[in-house]
């Protein structure tokens, strides 16, 4: 999803936030299209759009651990699984992972090191035995367990981890798409039934921002979300629609200047990043949150890296400019 080309000249730019859903789709269309021609190349990887099934779990060495780990922990959570060939309880527990990973559908990613072909490594995570599992999320390293533990643990461990990656870091994984590896059931009725309401709701959104009826978007967006809390589509124009209302009745002079005046006022900057943002002004918006993250604490930090990371859902998660902010928010919380 790329930005909205949103402008501010004394009133909101609604037609932009109705051309964003066409502009989605098409991007999305092209990813699909650019992923199948790299598989076809042999050169799919997890971070290339749509991914399948098979994506979510790599192998991973020193040389690519850069790429294949820290820069995709941007986009998805990273588990990482150091094994080796002759450890018996890594033949026990890679495939539960591998199993766990899989069912939860692009949230995380697994990547697989032999320890014995990446001493480094091994030397770098202070691995004392094997299995041993991390997780790397927005290039944060995090130690989950040691040696063989029971499934159960092992979902509730994933479960919160792919809680504080979208919580703290607003990062909610990768889009898998089963039928490149012809793993797609054939769509059942029910689920054609199903697609309409979603369909009718989303187009009411649209209609209501054609009118300018803001509250009516944010509504008709919600009603969408309730049913099915993933919908990119909803997230994406509740996102945008709700930007739209704060910055509506704005005096963009006097919040600049206030901005100015009071460098680590939240409110004061909150106010300025989103008008930055609908200015098309994306790195400034991202740039002056992450910056007033550094300079606050306690519930100030809290509310400034929250808007932040609605700001995220505006712009999309797989633009550039989302994974590079995500980066600096990582650098300044930890």
């Amino acid at each position: 999803m790329q930005p909205r080309n949103m402008s501010m000249s004394g009133v909101v730019d609604l037609a932009a936030v109705k051309a964003a859903g066409e502009a989605k789709a098409k991007a999305e269309q092209a990813r699909a299209e650019a992923a199948k021609r790299a598989g076809e190349a042999g050169e799919a990887g997890p971070s290339a759009g749509a991914v399948p099934p098979s994506a979510l779990v790599i192998d991973v060495d020193e040389a690519g651990f850069e790429r294949d780990v820290l820069q995709l922990s941007a986009e998805v959570p990273v588990v990482l699984d150091f094994w080796a060939e002759w450890c018996q309880p890594c033949k026990q527990l890679s495939p539960l992972l591998e199993r766990l990973i899989t069912e939860a559908n692009g949230r995380l990613v697994l990547a697989k090191i032999d320890v014995d072909a990446n001493q480094m490594l091994m030397q770098q995570f202070q691995i004392q035995g094997i299995p041993a599992v991390f997780a790397v999320v927005a290039g944060q390293v995090l130690p989950l367990f040691q040696g063989v533990v029971p499934e159960q643990q092992i979902r509730e461990t994933f479960a919160q981890l792919v809680q504080v990656a979208e919580d703290r870091f607003g990062i909610i994984g990768i889009e898998v798409d089963p039928d490149a590896e012809g793993a797609a059931p054939p769509a059942s009725a029910a689920d054609e039934i199903q697609a309409g309401p979603y369909d009718a709701l989303l187009e009411a959104a649209v209609v209501a921002l054609d009118a300018g009826d803001l509250g009516g978007a944010v509504q008709a967006y919600k009603n969408v979300l309730a049913d099915d809390p993933l919908n990119t589509e909803a997230k994406l124009g509740l996102a945008q629609a709700e930007l739209l209302a704060r910055v509506q009745h704005m005096n963009p002079q006097a919040v600049r200047a206030a901005a100015a005046e009071n460098p680590r006022d939240p409110a004061a900057q909150i106010a300025a990043a989103d008008l930055d943002l609908v200015g098309g002004h994306v790195e400034d918006a991202f740039g002056r949150l992450v910056d007033t993250v550094r300079v606050t604490f306690g519930e100030d930090r809290d509310v400034v890296r929250l808007r932040l990371l609605e700001l995220f859902e505006v712009i999309g998660a797989d633009d550039p400019r989302v994974s590079a902010a995500r980066t600096a928010l990582a650098r300044v919380l930890f």
